[in-house]
């Protein structure tokens, strides 16, 4: 999260009429829908390969090396047999499944940066703002979230500011963290960009950073289908493959101004 992404700036302009439930609009741009339905399959094979070459050495270190003989911070559980690509041991495989999906994954982050700031989806949708920080306001959006009401009433198209924090943490954070840490763990690209074992603080810390990354990203995917499921796994799906979402009736649902 960038400083200027917490600047002060006029509130988004909320709809002149309140859109009523059972309202259609129109919510994910082409581009997010292509980029989140590629990701699914793309981070599906990711993790099931990535947990087969974990297997292979379920230590991790920080440092520049890590063997054996060195003292790991943390000792992951085995992944079993069913979680893993492939199902059965073959780390050769699984690392030509990671490599060719990772670049997937790196350059479909590129298009989704690109086409998010062309198109202002940043700007619009997911930029948090001073006033959305402030304690008052998490908790009056926390209280909602626990009675299941995920949209403000006066602008049901607006992200809540949790769902803010946790896009921009996954799209700014996580993913670039992976990718960077990954860069580092090739040899090849070690030896071209010497500059990434830096920025992660050797070779055994990339693979730490690099499995620290994918957990927050696994944690961020369960919430992520956990509340689509509960905010109403029909319609939400329906929006990511149209674009078109329809507007919940959240009973009892209050804006800002009456809950804070």
């Amino acid at each position: 999260m960038t400083e200027a992404s917490l600047a002060p700036s006029p509130e988004p302009a909320a709809p002149a009429v309140v859109p009523p439930p059972g309202t259609a609009l129109y919510r994910h741009r082409l581009t997010t829908r292509l980029w989140h339905w590629v990701n699914v399959v793309t981070i599906f094979i990711m993790i099931g390969s990535g947990l087969t070459i974990l297997n292979a050495h379920p230590h991790l270190y920080w440092g520049d090396f890590g063997a054996n003989p060195d003292h790991p911070w943390f000792n992951p559980p085995r992944a079993p047999s069913y979680l893993t690509i492939p199902a059965g041991y073959n780390l050769a495989l699984a690392r030509r499944w990671h490599l060719t999906f990772a670049l997937v994954f790196a350059f479909g982050l590129l298009f989704f940066m690109v086409s998010s700031l062309l198109n202002k989806h940043f700007q619009k949708d997911l930029r948090i703002r001073l006033k959305e920080m402030a304690p008052a306001h998490l908790w009056f959006d926390a209280k909602e979230h626990a009675a299941l009401r995920f949209h403000d009433p006066k602008n049901p198209n607006a992200r809540n500011i949790f769902q803010k924090l946790a896009y921009v943490t996954a799209i700014f954070v996580l993913i670039p963290a992976m990718i960077v840490s990954g860069l580092a763990l090739s040899p090849t690209m070690a030896a071209a960009w010497p500059w990434v074992l830096d920025i992660v603080g050797g070779r055994a810390s990339a693979r730490s950073v690099h499995f620290l990354a994918a957990s927050g990203l696994v944690v961020f995917i369960i919430v992520h289908v956990a509340l689509v499921i509960l905010a109403g796994a029909f319609g939400e799906v329906k929006s990511m493959i149209t674009g078109w979402w329809t507007v919940p009736d959240d009973h009892g649902a209050k804006t800002q101004e009456h809950g804070a």
